[in-house]
């Protein structure tokens, strides 16, 4: 009989797929950062670090350029439908990198035999949404695929916009000893979309936090200017996959208090149920920062005067430990946040 020395007995590490896209490869986690790091970046020689939208200088003006795919599932949700997403998504890319909108494309990729009154509600929602963020919509595209090439309808929205004044946000700017601060509660649209896609029937109703952060995002630079080192929104991959990022774009360490980052209460207890982690569950209407000691007072009551950020909290700080995110738990104890790994909820924007 063959015996095994525990001391000595060792797991396999996982295979990784490297001749084919999975879908963890979407999922905006380890596996997303190491496709657009060794298989897209260099082939199109871009520059790092990647950023929720580029800086393009234009004589004197400094444009701000971003686009985005929409694919989510189901396309209307609590809080929410593709158009809107659509919108906001790309606004508040822009808004990341310290941008007043200005204007948006949007193309559609349609699906042979897709309902026509829907394509008309989606196309309804992107207009009011628009015009909720007062940008125009100013150009497109549409392109239709046979049946079964596609799922109903995709959408990819592209935007520029104007730097505001005073706004140098960027992944790489962060520096030790910066306040790291968080809008609002984090994982309401991952969940959100779970419970309408699986018809889970939570007792309590989950809404997606799908919004505009360009107002809000203006309100932090006018009371920080460029104290406001980092933006960034924590979709895919939740906070935890954005501070990551954050992290290693800008060589620093970040330590949160796990008590202090906002969870809403049924979202907790789906996350529970569903053995997810708050932490890596995305949203659609929340961004972190790093903000210099001097001026975090200053920005956080800003973003508590703005209805985007009026539950906005302190979750942590910036330290010097290089890439490392440490999570100070209830117990007092120091815990690794990691980034997403493989696809939790697929199709989720």
């Amino acid at each position: 009989m063959t015996t095994i020395d525990p001391l000595r007995a060792t797991c396999p590490a996982p295979r990784a797929e490297t001749e084919r896209v999975l879908l963890g490869h979407g999922s905006g986690g380890r596996l997303m950062a190491e496709l657009l790091a060794e298989v897209i970046a260099p082939e199109l020689d871009t520059p790092g670090p990647l950023e929720d939208a580029a800086v393009v200088g234009l004589g004197d003006t400094d444009v701000v350029f971003s686009t985005d795919g929409f694919v989510v599932t189901p396309r209307f949700f609590p809080g929410g439908d593709i158009g809107s997403l659509a919108v906001y998504g790309t606004v508040n890319d822009l808004a990341m990198r310290g941008a007043r909108p200005v204007a948006l494309s949007l193309a559609y990729l349609l699906e042979e035999g897709f309902p026509m009154a829907e394509l008309r509600a989606i196309t309804a929602s992107v207009a009011e949404a628009a015009r909720a963020c007062g940008i125009p919509v100013v150009t497109g595209d549409t392109k239709v695929v046979g049946r079964g090439a596609a799922d109903g309808v995709y959408l990819t929205t592209t935007g520029i916009g104007v730097r505001l004044p005073d706004a140098w946000p960027s992944a790489s700017a962060g520096v030790p000893g910066d306040v790291v601060l968080v809008s609002g509660p984090i994982g309401a649209h991952g969940t959100a979309i779970l419970s309408a896609r699986e018809d889970l029937g939570f007792e309590t109703a989950i809404t997606s936090d799908s919004r505009p952060l360009h107002g809000l995002v203006a309100a932090m630079i006018g009371a920080g200017g460029a104290d406001v080192h980092t933006l960034r929104d924590a979709t895919r991959g939740g906070l935890a996959s954005a501070l990551n990022e954050l992290a290693e774009a800008s060589r620093v360490g970040v330590e949160i208090i796990e008590a202090d980052v906002p969870v809403p209460a049924q979202v907790a207890s789906a996350c529970e149920l569903l053995g997810l982690d708050p932490l890596h569950v995305a949203n659609e209407g929340c961004l972190v920062a790093f903000v210099a000691p001097r001026s975090a007072d200053a920005v956080l009551a800003a973003m508590r005067d703005d209805p985007a950020g009026r539950e906005a909290r302190v979750i942590g700080h910036v330290t010097g430990d290089p890439g490392r995110v440490t999570a100070r738990t209830l117990v007092g104890a120091s815990r690794i946040v990691d980034m997403l790994v493989g696809e939790q909820l697929p199709r989720i924007c």
